[in-house]
């Protein structure tokens, strides 16, 4: 039956000494869940980890970028998305 331990020896004031000792005296099986569910938490919290976040690039340097250059109905880009909306938009009314 675990005793009863004071609220700060459990609180995040633990230091690596203390959770080493309490972490030394847990029976193997304990020890392996323990291991178990620390990868686990890394799991669920790696997207919050700050070091993990991904490097950015410039966006000049995506692969994206310029894959459309050689088309020549998308020199204005702008006259491309209203002619294809227009299209589009037409379609859509004489189909109803």
């Amino acid at each position: 039956m675990p005793t009863q331990r004071s609220k700060g020896k459990w609180g995040l004031e633990m230091n690596q000494q203390e959770l080493w000792r309490e972490i030394k005296s847990l029976p193997p099986e304990a020890r392996r869940e323990l291991v178990d569910f620390v990868a686990f938490l890394q799991v669920r919290y790696k997207t919050l980890c700050k070091s993990d976040k991904p490097k950015r690039t410039e966006l000049a340097n995506e692969p994206f970028v310029g894959m459309w250059l050689d088309r020549s109905d998308m020199e204005d880009s702008g006259r491309w998305v209203r002619n294809t909306r227009e299209r589009e938009w037409k379609r859509s009314w004489t189909k109803s």
